[in-house]
């Protein structure tokens, strides 16, 4: 392996890593933020407990999603040098925004709802959550700003002198288009996330006769968050093809291994392809499916991959402009999979504590259970579809990921820093899950009602 390939493991490996704390944070604190709602206009101690033992779980989750997160910027100085050269003067400024507008206003509110169960009027003190829980969108808005600008580069031009990208417009690259369609699309996810932990929290302590009222009642939230989400998970997602369809065609092609411009293009379940020749041996299709995802219309015309490749030759010379098929098509399906899975076990669940029931047996709430990782899994599957389906590029049309690697790191210094890398986030994982674990066997603690002044303690740890 070169000096590309060990960076492109290492931030693929890193990102999804991290990304598995930014959709939960997101989700999680705005669920926090709703127990804290509840707990405010009915004073119901439930709602309280809730908000106390959801609270900490959420911290624990967003402290590790900071520590990860701030790796991936350094990288791009340490393996992407000559990304960032090109991009800086556009990419640093929605990052920078990032930093200096959402995260000072989640971490500084999220301080004053940590510490100010006492010091604060209830009133006050719920706000300061809902404003922690609005800086963790800003901050993705931010964040896929900057992400979509490598998507679709807008805003811009193009310096012939030094060679680098010149930010002229940054509306324009706070208002792209992919980023209006990619944020609700990543926000719904971050909502199926929340609810699917809150059901699988929740029936982890209902498997064990603990607190039944008080989870059943959280194990309806997650649900209605979940299936809710759901929906708007598959509404944004379809706009997104569609845009994704006319900015990135080969992209949506090799979702699809679609190999020639076709019109009435199904959807494909399942195939084999022939990858070198470019045909599929089997595939196992919805007729009319993908136009209909791609177009909205059963007749619509889509791009096929060999097709694609030729004109992409005639405009940006010879080259291979075709992502891993393979890679690239099962992780679209896997995304929508996993997706589709989180979404019927809540449905299920809702089915089973109807009115005020409990299933009997042991194996739906174990479903549950491990029901936290679908969500988890179409997040993370879906980045690396939307990461690796744009390939070869970094900046679509303009930067390919070959020309955007440090030049000066040594194949050793690469594989060094991944090796580093790798193990200190195994160890953190391992860390992660022991607190969640350990918080969550302890279960919500038993607290008289706060008052406006006293002396009730702030999260314990």
């Amino acid at each position: 392996m070169d000096v590309l390939d060990l960076s492109r493991w290492q931030f693929g490996i890193t990102t999804v890593y991290h990304f598995f704390f930014v959709p939960l944070t997101i989700g999680l604190s705005a669920v926090v933020a709703g127990l804290q709602t509840a707990w405010y206009r009915t004073r119901k101690p439930a709602y309280l407990r809730l908000t106390k033992f959801f609270g900490k779980l959420f911290l624990i989750n967003f402290a590790m999603g900071v520590v990860t997160g701030i790796v991936q910027e350094f990288q791009f100085g340490m393996n992407w040098s000559e990304y960032s050269r090109f991009v800086g003067d556009v990419f640093g400024a929605p990052l920078a925004m990032e930093g200096l507008i959402a995260f000072f206003l989640e971490s500084t509110f999220l301080g004053l709802w940590i510490f100010g169960w006492d010091r604060l009027s209830p009133g006050l003190h719920l706000m300061t959550i809902w404003a922690a829980a609005i800086g963790t969108a800003i901050s993705g808005y931010f964040i896929l700003a900057a992400n979509s600008w490598m998507q679709h580069p807008v805003g811009f031009r193009l310096n012939p002198e030094s060679g680098r990208a010149e930010l002229v417009d940054i509306w324009a690259v706070l208002t792209n288009p992919t980023n209006l369609v990619t944020f609700p699309h990543v926000i719904f996810g971050a909502f199926v996330s929340a609810g699917m932990f809150v059901l699988g929290v929740s029936a982890w302590q209902l498997l064990r006769k603990r607190h039944v009222d008080l989870f059943r009642a959280s194990a309806r939230v997650g649900m209605i968050v979940t299936l809710v989400a759901a929906v708007g998970v598959v509404i944004s997602g379809h706009i997104q093809a569609q845009i994704m369809t006319r900015q990135q065609p080969m992209k949506m092609a090799a979702a699809e291994a679609l190999w020639d411009d076709e019109t009435s293009a199904g959807f494909s379940i399942f195939a084999v392809g022939d990858v070198r020749n470019g045909r599929n041996h089997i595939n196992i299709q919805i007729p009319y499916g993908l136009s209909l995802l791609a177009t909205d219309t059963l007749h619509g015309r889509v791009e096929g991959i060999n097709d694609i490749q030729a004109r992409y030759e005639l405009k940006y010379g010879p080259g291979d402009y075709r992502p891993i098929i393979g890679l690239t098509y099962w992780s679209f399906r896997l995304m929508i999979g996993f997706g589709v899975l989180a979404a019927l076990v809540a449905l299920a669940g809702l089915w089973l504590i109807r009115g005020r029931r409990l299933p009997e047996g042991r194996w739906p709430y174990w479903i549950a259970v491990w029901g936290i990782g679908l969500p988890l899994l179409a997040n993370s599957l879906g980045w690396i579809f939307t990461e690796m389906g744009r390939q070869p590029w970094t900046v679509f049309g303009q930067m390919r990921t070959a020309d955007s690697v440090s030049p000066g790191v040594s194949v050793t210094e690469a594989a060094l820093s991944l090796g580093g890398f790798t193990l200190l986030y195994g160890a953190l994982a391992v860390i992660e899950v022991a607190l969640l674990v350990k918080f969550v066997r302890r279960g919500p603690e038993e607290e008289p009602e706060p008052e406006n002044t006293g002396d009730m303690p702030a999260l314990s740890y």
